[in-house]
């Protein structure tokens, strides 16, 4: 714990039995009190693997849902455990686990509620093997994202990210989308609903077997990221209401 304060690291774990015990390894037991891994229907044996290097928590989903589906199940989890600080670690050791502590310090301390492992802050993100396209279009998704949601950002697209446990009850991440825009819908609530986020430089590693998508699913992607940002600027100037921004609690009838 820190500070009287739960920790919990979340895995969303797809196929990732080469590289979840080295990211297992890496991460602080001293800080972190519990680990929760969601296997979203691996064809290899990541959930067997979890059980046997001592994962306490593992949830199974029988059909793949996506990887937006697979972190609801896991702050849901969270959440019921009384998780207090929730990090969203990658198993597929792309993000380094020795980057919790600081995430864990900032909200601890009580300085910011969110916090994202940017990859782009410095220059390390092609170096450490980002394609080439894929930082072209970060840098120019980001900066019409900072532009539509009134926010300022050095990337929306990092998948290392830390949320307190008011941050979590606060949004309705619930009704997102269970592909991977889930991420970006999730900042954008955050923003909508007047949280603050931090940032912090994280190594950026591209390796045979870390995870990412092909062509065709980004271009899938930045498009659901654009109508993302403007349905955040019409909600935010009053001309449209999406379920996404609706308060927890508030009835969806009042939404469209």
């Amino acid at each position: 714990m820190y500070k009287g304060k739960k920790v919990i690291v979340v895995l969303p774990a797809y196929n990732a039995a080469l590289t979840l015990e080295k990211t297992y390894q890496e991460i602080p037991f001293e800080l972190v009190d519990e680990v929760i891994l969601c296997d979203d229907a691996s064809s290899d044996n990541t959930s067997a693997l979890a059980r046997e290097i001592g994962i306490q928590h593992i949830i199974v989903h029988k059909n793949n849902k996506g990887y937006g589906g697979n972190q609801k199940s896991l702050y849901n989890k969270a959440l019921e455990l009384g998780g207090d600080i929730i990090i969203m670690l990658h198993p597929d050791y792309q993000y380094t686990p020795k980057l919790i502590p600081s995430m864990i310090n900032i909200i601890g301390e009580g300085l910011y509620p969110v916090v994202l492992g940017s990859r782009i802050l410095g220059k390390g993100a092609l170096a450490g093997g980002m394609p080439l396209y894929k930082y072209v279009a970060n840098r120019i998704l980001t900066l019409v994202q900072n532009l539509l949601v009134n926010y300022k950002l050095s990337e929306y697209h990092t998948g290392y990210r830390a949320f307190s446990r008011e941050v979590l009850q606060g949004i309705n991440f619930n009704s997102n989308s269970d592909d991977f825009v889930f991420d970006n819908e999730m900042l954008s609530q955050i923003i909508y609903a007047g949280f603050h986020i931090a940032e912090v430089t994280c190594p950026t590693k591209y390796f045979e077997e870390a995870s990412s998508i092909n062509l065709t699913r980004s271009i899938r992607y930045g498009l659901g990221v654009l109508r993302v940002s403007v349905s955040h600027l019409l909600q935010r100037l009053g001309l449209a209401r999406f379920e996404i921004f609706r308060k927890v609690g508030q009835k969806a009838s009042q939404h469209v």
